[in-house]
């Protein structure tokens, strides 16, 4: 028997006709190299895929191997053509996956990897490298105009210091300092030089912006502003001055999981000015507490325009 004679077993009718939203493969790993421009090496990723197509009610099934064509196809021709963004990838992917399931009307495609970031510790400048989780995604949908609508992001982890317990810490110390003979006014003076005790959070930062036609969004800005919007900076390798002072710049900098976010939002407004105003942006935070079981959480969503919008009125 001919494989070509063989009945196609994904285009019979189902038992129980209902569309089905996502149907697809997940865990595909590929290699992908993200040129960098200028003089700068290539970035290496090994990133995971998550691939989908939408299914008719007609239909049994979807051709899968479609998706792992579509995926390998389009890194081929990355090999020799530079990629410069993630999330165009994802777009060419979804793209051609709406070509090869001709019975889908919606493609998307999801990828992850873990980039990698050199930093120097904050005092003895000692290179280290971090570990940042980056991710993209696409979704095509089919139609006389077509749509492609793309998101770049990243999740970073950070440092925060409680505001909260650290007031109330403050109080405690100023009480037993006049009762040890300082003045208030000292007393005070003292505890506005020294880090203040409170309960610290491992934080987890994350920023989805979306971005339309060949608009590029950094990664690395984007990574800087989530590291910039904690307490401090996490590192890999600390000598003892450096733990110092991060342990010292995280209590002179306590953030609620809210003042994280809020401080995101204003930072990106001001890093990404070229964005237009419709331009979904998703900010999120997420504290792991270390006094409670629970865990902070704080988010949000908004367009471009809402975020300029509300930062113009505290200008005013």
């Amino acid at each position: 028997m001919h494989l070509d004679s063989l009945p196609d077993i994904q285009a019979c009718e189902p038992d129980f006709p209902f569309n089905l939203t996502r149907v697809g493969v997940t865990g595909v790993k590929k290699l992908i190299k993200v040129e960098r421009g200028s003089d700068e090496r290539p970035v290496v990723l090994i990133s995971n895929f998550e691939v989908f197509v939408d299914l008719p009610s007609d239909r049994k099934g979807a051709n899968l191997s479609r998706n792992f064509e579509a995926i390998d196809e389009v890194l081929e021709d990355a090999i020799n053509r530079p990629v410069y963004e993630i999330e165009e990838l994802c777009g060419e992917i979804a793209k051609r996956l709406l070509a090869r399931h001709e019975y889908a009307s919606r493609a998307e495609v999801k990828m992850k990897s873990e980039y990698i970031v050199r930093r120097q510790t904050p005092f003895t400048k000692v290179t280290c490298q971090e570990v940042v989780d980056i991710f993209a995604e696409a979704v095509a949908r089919a139609g006389p105009t077509g749509c492609l609508r793309k998101t770049v992001g990243a999740e970073v982890m950070g440092m925060t210091a409680c505001p909260c317990a650290q007031e109330i810490m403050k109080d405690q110390a100023r009480s037993e300092l006049i009762k040890a003979g300082l003045s208030e006014e000292v007393a005070l003076d003292v505890l506005s030089r020294l880090p203040v005790a409170t309960h610290n959070q491992r934080g987890r930062g994350s920023i989805s912006v979306e971005v339309r036609d060949r608009r590029c969004v950094s990664i690395d800005r984007i990574i800087k502003i989530i590291e910039e919007s904690m307490s401090s900076k996490v590192y890999g390798l600390l000598k003892r001055p450096d733990e110092a002072l991060v342990v010292s710049r995280a209590h002179s900098n306590p953030k609620f999981v809210e003042d994280c976010v809020r401080t995101m939002a204003q930072k990106t407004v001001e890093a990404f000015s070229d964005l237009p105003d419709d331009a979904a942006v998703t900010l999120k935070q997420i504290n792991e507490e270390s006094i409670h079981q629970h865990n902070a959480f704080a988010e949000r969503t908004a367009t471009m325009g809402e975020l300029r919008a509300e930062l113009a009125c505290l200008k005013v």
